[in-house]
């Protein structure tokens, strides 16, 4: 029997962080449950250096506004705008898509922050699986969301509201409705180029249409909340085996022996945008520590008039995964991206979450309700409160002991994550896809969905029966005063 073969799509919007990157779609000859030998194929094109100039100007900007505080939907959109250009220029290319549909694979991988994929997946009429990066809510792919306490996307909500949550709860439900509605409109022109009228998709149908969903969380870090039979947690996928560090950690964490290590980690694109100003900051709130600090950060962007501290080791690169894993290690300053707080969780290690961009504000929410450690926003970050939030994760155990639970519950599945995701596609291609797995739910329209037809008609129902009631009422009350006048006359 042949092995099914499978179409991976990578998201534009992660490669378009990189202008010098080319999109690229990787193809993946088999699906194995062990890492093996495996062919695959490489296809690149390059879109005109104009839009590459375009998009990068409007993701310069959101990360600038972030590092600011603030939001910078309109220029999301935008760019969201240039990767419906991107996209349109792909389906386009007629070699490529003659290529792909020549290959004729089984099924096909889509990453849900890209809409291409999707629109590629329907273009090739191939079944597919999506991986959810973000936390839920991020996409919409029918999962029932009661408002009581389950919080809409970027509300910053828990799911223990009080009344008032629940009011900003509900009323965020329809700002972010709108704001999806909006990022949508964006791959408009591309449907109606590449699709002909009668069968055109509509993205948001689009994403219910996926066989599986494979959501990058799991239990020990996620409210607990209600889940459709093929949404499957596969949080930790990307953790690798645990390897030795190279002696120039070794050497710098056994200088500071029992006190221990913290890592801080934000991020490439922090990274690269970081000021000066929080440089500066961040390194006096170092000196404050009596553990050593190793931190990611580019050595050719610090500054030359600010000394670095003589407890802290600057690294282009540094091998996060390990260092997690290290015994000695105190605490973990992250911006809070998923993959990250998954290694953590992983490994038992309370955090420090700065948020910079979207998702990473919700999962630093989870972070502080789960007393996974704590959090501190951009604006806050001076030297005095960066060190007061390190100390206070640092030695309150209730943070270590909450990270080691955390961790347990990760560990205990009976299956690890890449068994899961492999399991379940083994499980649809055998049983010719998931349509055993979804409600039928996912077909019907809204006001069906919500029960407002049925309102309706028992609101009409009642009405009536309340003024033929009425009438009856009226009928007879004539009827008594007509017999009465009757008996007197």
């Amino acid at each position: 029997m042949a092995r099914p073969r499978a179409l991976f799509l990578l998201g534009f919007l992660v490669l378009g962080l990189l202008p010098s990157e080319a999109g690229k779609i990787l193809t993946v000859s088999s699906l194995e449950l062990e890492m093996k030998k495996t062919s695959y194929q490489v296809i690149s094109w390059h879109v005109h250096e104009d839009h590459e100039k375009d998009m990068k100007k409007y993701l310069d900007f959101i990360m600038t506004e972030a590092l600011q505080s603030r939001e910078a939907h309109e220029n999301l959109v935008k760019a969201m705008e240039q990767l419906g250009t991107r996209c349109s220029h792909l389906l386009k290319r007629s070699d490529i898509m003659h290529s792909l549909k020549n290959e004729n694979f089984d099924l096909v991988f889509v990453e849900v922050l890209d809409f291409c994929s999707f629109l590629l997946a329907e273009k090739l009429g191939k079944p597919f699986v999506s991986l959810l990066p973000t936390p839920f809510g991020s996409a919409d792919f029918g999962l029932p969301s009661p408002l009581s306490y389950v919080p809409v996307y970027q509300s910053l909500l828990t799911d223990r509201m009080d009344f008032w949550g629940r009011v900003k709860n509900f009323l965020m439900f329809f700002d972010f409705s709108m704001k999806n509605w909006k990022i949508y409109s964006t791959f408009d022109n591309t449907i109606k180029e590449h699709f002909p009228e009668g069968s055109r998709p509509v993205l948001s149908h689009l994403q219910k249409k996926a066989e599986l969903w494979f959501v990058n969380s799991d239990f020990a870090f996620e409210f607990a909340r209600p889940l459709l039979p093929n949404t499957v947690y596969v949080g930790g996928l990307t953790a690798k085996p645990v390897k030795p560090l190279p002696p120039e950690f070794e050497h710098f964490i056994a200088k500071f022996g029992d006190s221990g290590f913290v890592l801080v980690a934000l991020g490439s694109m922090v990274s690269t945008y970081q000021s000066q100003e929080a440089l500066m900051e961040m390194n006096n709130a170092f000196t404050r520590l009596s553990q050593g600090v190793i931190w990611s950060c580019k050595c050719l962007h610090w500054p030359k008039d600010i000394q670095l501290a003589t407890n802290v080791k600057i690294v282009d690169w540094l091998p996060q995964n390990d260092l997690l894993a290290h015994p000695r290690i105190r605490l973990f300053v992250t911006h809070g991206g998923m993959n990250s707080v998954m290694e953590a969780i992983q490994h038992g290690v309370p955090m420090v979450g700065i948020p910079v961009l979207s998702d990473q504000h919700e999962n630093v929410v989870r972070i502080e309700v789960k007393n996974l450690g704590v959090s501190l926003q951009l604006k806050q970050l001076k030297a005095e409160m960066l060190a007061l939030k390190m100390k206070q994760v640092i030695e309150d155990k209730r943070y270590k002991s909450a990270a080691v639970a955390a961790s347990i519950i990760r560990h205990s599945h009976p299956l690890t994550p890449a068994q899961r995701l492999v399991g379940w596609i083994d499980h649809i291609l055998q049983t010719g896809g998931a349509a055993h797995l979804k409600p039928y739910a996912l077909q019907q329209p809204w006001h069906e969905q919500y029960l407002l037809d049925v309102f309706l008609f028992l609101l009409l129902v009642t009405l009536v029966t309340v003024w033929l009631f009425g009438k009856l009422l009226g009928m007879a009350a004539r009827w008594l005063c007509g017999t009465r006048k009757l008996k007197e006359a």
